[in-house]
């Protein structure tokens, strides 16, 4: 008897305990903002998943998202502050108690954009997300904006009248004539580009800039590694590719300017397919990825070169890492139902063996240069199935420069004379790659 009434009041504090869960739903853990040219961010993380419908309303652009089973909490009302003047994007975000069970939350945009809202289930530390993508309608053309920054010139707009035209002679546009460079097609091995009356032998210049796609890993949601003190990866690598980018702007290769392309210049995340699809719209000659390592234990040490294998990983630890690696999509949030998703995924098979012999060349040359400056975790590239390396026409490679997760190597990663000895090393070997292996002009890709 006495068993069966304690089996009642415990039943009768259950209930209690779950009217006021019922009764608000979800419970909000954070919201966040990431903004960045390329596209901005919304996510609100929560206990339950949420459900969405929305409202893109043209003039004046506006994203307008009801939200079920929510009540309006100061933990969803942070995100009226987390909007920052600077967002390319967002101008502003407005929330309220549209009905008793639903939220509206309106996003006011500075420009007309392409939403996406998706949700995410729980990964890593993160619990449910409900995430808005916010990309421009009009794209900037980053290639065009490299050459650009080189000639120091616009592309002259075309006249408006007939007094404003004037025969193709009269005058110079160095933009567009080095775009034409750039985009022209490759001539097959040992044949001259139509025009071109230097021998065919290597060592030629290519009349043309060097594009070196810089791809700082993970972002935005996506911390990567996290060290003993707290060092993220995510910030460390975006540091170095800054540093490098500066070198990179600063050197030209006989007599052809050199330039560094950024998949990412900001704490902003990028899907692993869309790292390679960009890299591949301005024509990068080479992709270097960007990487702190980390293990289990604090003791590995050592900086480390990959490149992609098409068979089997070079080592357990190889592919102990790319399939680590080849997570960051799950953790930083990508949108499966997005209409290039496929696309993207296309692109992942279509690597070559002469991308991956040349990918070797470039690792081995990086390597020399970096011992001389730090210890090496592994003496030779070490090969494995990465995804972010796998652009069918790029030598790419995936340079771990440090264990975040050795307390003295995070060190080293927080220290500027560290970071600029190691840019150094890898410009070197940047270098050395190019004086063996000249780029030729492509056929422009978009893909």
């Amino acid at each position: 008897m006495k068993r069966r009434t304690l089996l009642i009041r415990s039943g009768s504090i259950v209930l209690t305990l779950g009217l006021p869960h019922l009764a608000h739903g979800a419970s909000i853990v954070s919201v966040r903002v990431w903004p960045a040219p390329e596209y901005s961010r919304v996510t609100i993380e929560s206990d339950t998943a949420l459900s969405a419908q929305q409202t893109f309303v043209a003039n004046p652009p506006r994203l307008a998202v009801d939200i079920e089973g929510l009540v309006l909490d100061p933990t969803l009302k942070e995100l009226v502050a987390k909007v920052k003047a600077d967002d390319p994007n967002i101008a502003g975000i407005r929330v309220g108690q549209f009905s008793p069970s639903v939220v509206r939350l309106v996003v006011d945009l500075k420009k007309p954009i392409r939403p996406q809202v998706f949700t995410l289930r729980p990964v890593g530390a993160y619990a449910h997300r409900l995430v808005f993508d916010l990309y421009p309608e009009q794209e900037d053309d980053p290639l065009q904006a490299l050459i650009s920054e080189k000639t120091g010139e616009r592309k002259p707009a075309p006249p408006t009248s007939p007094a404003a035209s004037a025969p193709a002679t009269a005058t110079v546009d160095p933009l567009g004539d080095l775009m034409a460079r750039q985009t022209q097609k490759a001539p097959k091995p040992g044949t001259p580009a139509p025009g071109d009356t230097r021998p065919s032998g290597g060592g030629n210049d290519t009349d043309r800039l060097i594009i070196v796609a810089l791809d700082p890993g993970h972002g935005g949601e996506d911390p990567g590694a996290i060290g003993p003190g707290g060092t993220r990866e995510k910030d460390v690598v975006l540091r170095l590719a800054h540093i490098m980018r500066e070198r990179i702007n600063a050197t030209s290769v006989k007599g052809n300017a050199m330039r560094a392309y950024l998949t990412r210049d900001a704490d902003f995340f990028v899907p692993l397919g869309v790292r390679v699809q960009k890299a591949r719209r301005v024509q990068a000659d080479l992709f270097v990825s960007l990487h702190a390592d980390a293990f289990f234990t604090p003791d590995p040490q050592g900086a480390s070169v990959f490149a992609l294998s098409q068979g089997g990983a070079s080592s357990s630890a190889a592919r102990w890492m790319a399939a680590k690696e080849n997570k960051a999509d799950l953790i930083g949030g990508l949108n499966v139902k997005a209409k290039d998703a496929t696309v993207q995924r296309a692109l992942l098979d279509m690597s070559t063996t002469a991308q991956i012999n040349d990918s070797l060349k470039l690792g081995r040359g990086l390597l020399g240069e970096i011992k001389r400056v730090g210890k090496l975790h592994k003496g030779k590239v070490e090969q494995a199935s990465f995804a972010v390396l796998k652009a069918p026409d790029i030598p790419s490679v995936l340079v771990e420069a440090a264990f975040i997760s050795n307390p003295t190597e995070e060190a080293k990663l927080n220290s500027d004379e560290f970071l600029n000895r190691l840019a150094d090393a890898l410009l070197r070997g940047i270098e050395g790659y190019f004086a063996k292996n000249p780029p030729l002009a492509r056929v422009r890709s978009t893909s």
